[in-house]
């Protein structure tokens, strides 16, 4: 390994344990992924409760789970369940496009500011 290569892993190395100066671009993605988060964590988490109710309903109507839970007829009632979770899985995208347009109103003269301020410096 000759001398420039070895100054540039010590060099990589030694970044990796200094500070890094927060920059603008940096506050501009921290503020981005603090407006779509939440949205991202609603709609995986209620899309995959959505998915897990209606495999509950369907597997109620393709499987003898129904008789071993002690469900003398679980035919209407895993139509029921698969129904409601399908109307779940339906919702859900709605749901998360409010979710991320009220955080986007909320947040968007902040972003606009610091984009400005950003764009202007370039």
């Amino acid at each position: 390994m000759n001398k420039n290569d070895q100054a540039f892993l010590v060099e990589k190395i030694r970044t990796q344990y200094t500070e890094k100066e927060a920059t603008e671009l940096d506050a501009l993605r921290e503020l981005d992924s603090k407006v779509k988060r939440p949205a991202n964590v609603f709609g995986y988490t209620f899309g995959s409760i959505a998915a897990i109710v209606m495999g509950a309903g369907m597997s109620l109507v393709m499987t003898d789970i129904g008789a071993t839970v002690g469900i003398s007829e679980p035919m209407l009632p895993g139509i029921v369940i698969g129904v409601v979770g399908m109307l779940m899985a339906i919702v859900n995208y709605p749901i998360c496009k409010k979710i991320l347009a009220s955080r986007k109103k909320k947040y968007a003269d902040k972003i606009i500011a610091i984009s400005d301020k950003i764009m202007s410096n370039n």
